[in-house]
């Protein structure tokens, strides 16, 4: 492994850690909203998600071997979902239409715990990721100095 494979290694890891850190940051922001009746647009806030596509290394991209040799992560967009809101019967609640139903975020608490962690987990794999390769340029600028 070159040098360009061992910092490529570095760029895929800090990629990973920023994408991550941005889902669960949407994540928290879900979780923050979850009880938010009226939006600026009258509705109950809908859940987010991030989606991630794959990055290109151009610059191995473009040498003689013709191989896609992938750099990282980068975040596509940050989806607004399409799931229906829930209904609950409040009719006391100024929202409430004329059935006393009001609509309430889609966001659910389970299935944003489950997200939670799998990116806590994805962020702990990359930070492994970036330890691994550091402890490696340590090793191999300390053999450098004998």
């Amino acid at each position: 492994m070159g040098n360009k494979g061992l910092f490529s290694i570095m760029d895929i890891g800090s990629t990973g850690l920023m994408a991550e850190r941005t889902r669960m940051n949407v994540i928290a922001n879900n979780i923050a909203n979850s009880n938010t009746h009226k939006t600026a647009d009258g509705k109950p806030f809908r859940r987010q998600v991030v989606v991630f596509t794959p990055k290109f290394d151009e610059e191995l991209n473009n040498s003689s071997k013709g191989d896609m040799q992938l750099g990282g992560v980068e975040i596509k967009e940050i989806k607004v979902t399409k799931e229906p809101f829930p209904k609950m019967y409040m009719p006391d609640h100024p929202d409430a239409d004329k059935d006393g139903n009001v609509l309430r975020s889609n966001v659910n608490g389970a299935v944003e715990m489950v997200d939670m962690m799998t990116a806590s987990r994805a962020y702990e794999a990359n930070l492994a990721i970036l330890r691994s390769a550091q402890k490696m340029i340590n090793k191999t600028m300390s053999a450098f100095q004998r």
